[in-house]
């Protein structure tokens, strides 16, 4: 894969080979048309074209090349909205089933990775890291509200001598360590869905960004060089969608996050950092969140743009976070930096659901999409299949425009986040 097509990443470095698919030209007929090719739209397209859906995927740059392939990697249980809030937005029992899908989605997870031999560097263990006491005494409510209200029992609780021999830092008290959650190769499990769905007869069309939808029977989707006719419309963009539904628009602001990539690291320096390879995110508002790669570099990532423009100096401030946790690596060599932007949403739970009778969407992850985006594809496939009874738990979490407009909203959320930033010092 040649860097001129995506953002110059350690991810775009290291990515498995993947085909140029030809641009829309002319005029095209389908049963569904997936806009966007990241995680969400790989998965529907696949999901689709096995049920025997003539499937078309019409991406705008490259498969893989928004948060799907940018991402920390990090594949976590649950939402970036925790359950105690899904249950007061939705109820008790929609957000047990709400945490039933998350379980299920992890396990879609590793089934596809195993059943269609995704090399994406997959490795279990996930820990969410406590700074202060009040932190710790949050992850301990956490962990026993999964525990009792919905039977999880992958959790564990880390300090003191054990956490010191998983982890050579002092900037840590405690941590909630999961053995179910792991991470991976975001860009090459990108590319491994879409060579799946490949293989089950969707088609993929690249540099062919959506510039209008025109809603009707069939629904028409016109491109810089042609048209795609679809019965039904899958609207897969997030945080890149633009302006293609207003409707939705202003329910996800874009916010940028970075990442940088180390030069390799010497066998024994990497395993006295992480000792036993899990991924790591503190529980800040603003959150550090790092794991090694499979050679052995440190991916660190951190801070975040509300304009999504990266901030002045990025390699330097992230390498700035990352010697706070781990001083030894004031003299490793920063190769790659690089940033996206993810969607979120106000309640930071993720937004899915229908336009039309003929027309779905989702987005608004909030930086929690490794496991939940390719679950949603396969929830939007089974409404398309006329079973969206799963549609509908996700439909009915309340979601509210960002306030503000669009010329005012983004100001706004930067003052209400000042709050929180405040909020991570005490």
């Amino acid at each position: 894969m040649t860097a001129p097509d995506h953002v110059d990443s350690y991810y775009v470095a290291s990515a498995n080979s993947a085909p140029q698919h030809e641009s829309v030209q002319g005029a095209h007929e389908c049963d569904v048309c997936v806009i966007g090719a990241g995680l969400t739209g790989c998965s529907a397209a696949l999901e689709l074209a096995s049920r025997g859906y003539d499937t078309v995927v019409v991406e705008a740059q490259r498969v893989g090349w928004g948060a799907s392939g940018r991402s920390g990697g990090q594949a976590i249980f649950g939402y970036a909205c925790e359950q105690t809030k899904l249950g007061k937005l939705v109820g008790r029992e929609d957000a047990r089933r709400l945490w039933a899908m998350s379980v299920e989605a992890m396990a879609l997870l590793k089934e596809r990775i195993t059943s269609y031999r995704i090399d994406c560097d997959y490795r279990p263990g996930q820990m969410h890291a406590a700074i202060k006491p009040r932190q710790h005494r949050e992850l301990l409510a956490w962990k026993d509200e999964l525990e009792d209200e919905y039977h999880y029992d992958s959790l564990r609780m880390v300090q003191g001598d054990e956490l010191a021999s998983l982890m050579d830092t002092r900037r840590y008290v405690s941590g909630l360590l999961d053995t179910a959650s792991g991470h991976l190769h975001p860009l090459n499990l990108t590319l491994g869905l879409s060579a799946a769905a490949r293989e089950s007869g969707a088609r993929f069309f690249e540099k062919s960004p959506a510039l209008e939808i025109r809603q009707g029977d069939p629904v028409r989707v016109v491109t810089p060089d042609g048209e795609i006719r679809c019965r039904y419309l899958l609207l897969c963009g997030n945080a890149y969608l633009g302006d293609l539904s207003r409707r939705i628009r202003s329910r996800v602001m874009p916010v940028g996050t970075y990442i940088i990539a180390t030069e390799r690291l010497d066998q024994d320096l990497a395993s006295s950092l992480i000792a036993n390879d899990m991924a790591v995110a503190d529980v800040n508002f603003v959150l550090d969140y790092y794991r090694l790669s499979a050679d052995r570099r440190m991916l660190f990532g951190g801070r975040v743009s509300y304009s999504t423009i990266p901030p002045p100096s990025l390699p330097n401030s992230i390498r700035a976070r990352m010697i706070k946790v781990y001083p030894q690596l004031k003299d490793v060599r920063i190769e790659y930096a690089w940033g996206g932007n993810v969607a979120i949403t106000m309640n930071r739970a993720p937004d899915i659901g229908r336009l039309a009778n003929n027309v779905f969407y989702a987005q608004g992850f909030s930086g929690h999409g490794i496991v939940t985006t390719g679950f949603a594809g396969k929830v939007l496939a089974e409404a398309v299949a006329g079973t969206a009874e799963r549609l509908d738990v996700f439909a009915r979490i309340p979601h509210h425009p960002f306030p503000g407009g669009r010329l005012l909203r983004m100001p706004a959320l930067v003052l209400a986040m000042a709050y929180y930033r405040i909020r991570d010092l005490l």
